[in-house]
């Protein structure tokens, strides 16, 4: 398949360039979205030969990777994987999803950090493990980690669905709206790493979000 990787970045610039360079040197194209950062992302993704794509001002995870997905899909890729750019997904782990794609037929490969959590926050911890069992109940399959950004999609679905959050609860819609549509969400195993970053999750804001896309979603009949 002819994959890209696609980062959505706000102020990771000490964190981008080394990224970039680790997934560039596995072979994969990189598109890094600079979402209105106001350090040397978009300049460190630049040296290190990234497609740098740019919002006018923050809009969100939800906004970035929509924007980078359009963009993807526009120059002809097939899979896309999606990682954070804080440092908190490893390149090494890349292969696993492309390997776990073509040996499974999935149409979404979702990293799973739920087998080795080491290092996650316990409220978080505690917080992905019921958002994963409710969010696969209403996907019906299971699917250990709903919350993590590190995954594997198929253009094919990103051309049947539309999204439309803004933010971090894209995460979420990409998974429910695939399943309505009848796609094959399979999960592997990923590293977690967790260093001294301050988590851009706002934890009032952003469960108030996730409820609201929540119920609007479970009140449609179509995905």
């Amino acid at each position: 398949m002819k994959t890209a990787v696609v980062i959505p970045a706000h102020n990771e610039g000490q964190t981008i360039g080394p990224l970039v360079k680790a997934v560039k040197g596995l072979g994969f194209d990189c598109i890094v979205i600079n979402d209105g950062s106001m350090d040397n992302t978009e300049a460190a993704a630049s040296k290190e030969q990234a497609v740098v794509l740019k919002t006018p001002a923050k809009s969100g995870k939800g906004k970035a990777l929509a924007l980078g997905f359009d963009y993807a899909m526009g120059k002809g890729y097939e899979a896309l994987i999606t990682m954070d750019g804080d440092g908190q997904h490893s390149p090494s782990d890349i292969g696993a999803f492309v390997a776990c794609c073509r040996n499974t037929g999935a149409d979404i490969v979702n990293g799973n950090r739920m087998n080795d959590p080491r290092g996650m926050p316990a409220l978080r911890l505690a917080t992905n493990h019921v958002m994963s069992w409710l969010i696969s109940l209403i996907c019906r399959q299971h699917i250990a980690d709903t919350q993590c950004g590190f995954r594997l999609i198929c253009t094919r679905v990103l051309q049947t669905i539309r999204l439309e959050s803004s933010d971090f609860e894209i995460e979420t819609e990409v998974l429910i709206k695939a399943s309505k549509k009848g796609f094959k969400i399979v999960s592997v195993d990923i590293q977690t790493i967790y260093n001294d970053e301050v988590s851009k999750i706002q934890p009032l804001r952003d469960t108030c979000r996730f409820i609201a896309y929540l119920w609007r979603e479970l009140s449609r009949k179509n995905g």
